[in-house]
Formats: C-alpha cells, structure tokens, sequence
C-alpha cells in the first residue's frame, strides 16, 4: 500500500467514481469546520482543528467510513446514526446509497464543537 503525503495524492489515486463521492465529504467537511486543516492520519484524508484530530473519512469497496466517533456526538443525533454506525470511532456510509451529507455536516459541527471544548478545557488553570 503507497504512503499518500498529503489529500490530493490520495484523491488522485482513487477510481474517478469514488474520488468523485469523496471530494463531496471533503468540500462538506471543509465547509462545516472551515478552520480545520487537512492532513493525512493513519494513511487516510483527514482534518486538524488546533492541532486536535477532528475527522477522518476512507473509500472503501462496500462503503465510504466517517472516523469521528464520540459518545457525545452519538447521544445527540441519536436514532439518526442508527443505520451508519456500526462500532466505536466508525460510522459507515453503503457505497450503493447517497450519502447523508446533512448529516455529515452536523457530524462535523458537533466535533468542531467538543474539539474546541477540549481544547479550551487544556488552556484553563
């Protein structure tokens, strides 16, 4: 398996098909946390907040997984993640289906938030 440097050398390598659901997760992820950077975490595309992991995502042949798992995120949208989530730090969007960019976006601004939570609870005295 190649070591990928940065997104746009995953993206490149990826079947026009796929690259093209993908770039809609990283414009969606990149819209609802504008202020995150991209990086490439554990070999897949992923996004920084502060130097904190926020979220990763990966093409995979049966689906696309979101990895920005957090028991708090999974409480407040509740039954909505029932048919995607299926383990702790994955969530799994059927490659045969849209998926619910929606919900992508309020994925991400909930781990915006608690991201930035944990980083004002590391900043206080």
């Amino acid at each position: 398996m190649a070591k990928y440097q940065d997104v746009d050398e995953y993206m490149a390598q990826l079947p026009d098909d796929r690259r093209a659901v993908m770039e809609q997760l990283r414009t969606t992820i990149r819209s609802a946390a504008p202020d995150a950077v991209e990086a490439i975490s554990y070999n897949m595309p992923a996004f920084r907040l502060d130097g904190r992991f926020l979220v990763s995502y990966e093409a995979f042949k049966r689906h696309y997984s979101l990895f920005p798992w957090s028991d708090g995120m999974v409480a407040e949208l509740g039954e909505e993640m029932k048919p995607y989530a299926v383990g702790k730090g994955t969530i799994r969007f059927p490659a045969d289906k849209p998926i619910p960019f929606e919900l992508v976006t309020r994925i991400v601004e909930i781990r915006n938030r608690e991201v930035g939570q944990e980083a004002g609870a590391q900043d206080a005295p």
